[in-house]
């Protein structure tokens, strides 16, 4: 029991750190729920740590841009700190481009082709070597031992069993004889996609890049699964695609059918695309109103802050557990839905 204390308060500890990314909004008669949301949801120049004593601590980011007029400027990011500008380009604190890097150019506000290293990106960076240092120490542990004399426990234990369940109950049984060949992709998509939602959850640095609540992340990743499937189809599949197997008044001389099925082949990618995204940032968001409770509340008096403070805690615990399993069930539905679509793009005719 003491244990379980323990953790709660450790836990609820990285509630009140958690927002954004470990730092605490202001009072309640200072915070704007806006940009304390989505400063929290959304990308940055900058890696906001904490605050101390009313004075924002982050870590700066390089901004990398061409300019419209030619040229290309690399500059760290705390050169645009409190509006500056740094060599014609600055932080638009409004309008269509709020939030970005912007430039003057021919007097209108214009974006310069942006490649910064924003919160975002660096966290893709720092959890894809995260993932990589998983799979290495596990990899590490096969070239030290034999596998059919000696069971692997602790860590490489745990990996194993997520990679035979991953590959048997999802990728053997959806694809089916091949699938082999797609098992590196499918595994990779799995542990990229969990291993992210993980750090993502977690309040403070190197976590809370909100990564896969990114659509630009969930959408490479469905364009990848629309690669998978329709550049390595069988005939069988593009066949009932073109010319499936229903009365010909559906195909000609209006292609009713394989029109349907042709804008299936977008609408798959594209709902995996949007489920993973929206399911992600509903989860930050959840968590991040709870812990706003706390300070929205500060200044309707002690008795009331105290009560719904303690209920906004431990309905802040209740929701980060749930968004450990929420993490893995995200990056099931992903794995086993792209399986899925693999598989049905290798089936082969029915023969008598």
């Amino acid at each position: 029991m003491k244990r379980l204390k323990l953790i709660l308060a450790v836990i609820a500890a990285a509630l009140f750190l958690a927002a954004p990314s470990g730092a605490q909004p202001a009072p309640a008669a200072e915070l704007d729920i806006n940009e304390y949301l989505f400063g929290h949801i959304g990308d940055a120049y900058e890696w906001h740590i904490t605050t101390v004593n009313g004075h924002p601590v982050s870590i700066p980011l390089p901004v990398i841009v061409r300019s419209k007029t030619g040229g290309w400027h690399c500059f760290s990011s705390a050169k645009l700190e409190h509006g500056e500008s740094y060599e014609g380009f600055y932080i638009s604190p409004e309008g269509k481009y709020e939030g970005k890097i912007v430039e003057e150019f021919a007097g209108e506000q214009v974006r310069p082709l942006d490649i910064s290293i924003t919160k975002n990106v660096l966290g893709l960076m720092i959890n894809s070597l995260v993932l990589l240092l998983i799979i290495l120490l596990t990899a590490r542990w096969y070239r030290r031992h034999d596998a059919r004399e000696e069971v692997p426990k602790g860590f490489t234990g745990i990996m194993e069993m997520m990679i035979t369940m991953v590959e048997d109950d999802i990728i053997k049984d959806c694809v089916g004889k091949d699938y082999k060949r797609y098992s590196p992709y499918l595994l990779t998509a799995f542990f990229f996609i969990f291993v992210n939602n993980l750090m993502g959850i977690i309040p403070f640095f190197p976590g809370g890049a909100n990564v896969t609540g990114n659509i630009a992340v969930t959408l490479v990743l469905a364009i990848a699964t629309f690669i998978a499937v329709n550049v390595f189809g069988n005939k069988h599949y593009w066949k009932d695609i073109l010319w499936p197997e229903v009365p010909t008044w559906l195909k000609v001389p209006i292609p009713l059918m394989p029109a349907i099925e042709i804008i299936g082949m977008f609408t798959k990618p594209f709902s995996l695309m949007v489920r993973l995204f929206a399911n992600i940032l509903a989860g930050h968001c959840m968590i991040l109103g709870v812990v706003a409770v706390i300070f929205l509340t500060a200044e309707m008096g002690a008795a009331m802050n105290a009560g719904l403070s303690a209920v906004a805690i431990f309905l802040g615990v209740f929701m980060d557990i749930l968004e450990l399993l929420v993490a893995f069930l995200q990056a099931y539905v992903f794995t086993m839905l792209s399986a899925v679509f693999i598989g049905l793009s290798r089936q082969e005719p029915e023969t008598e």
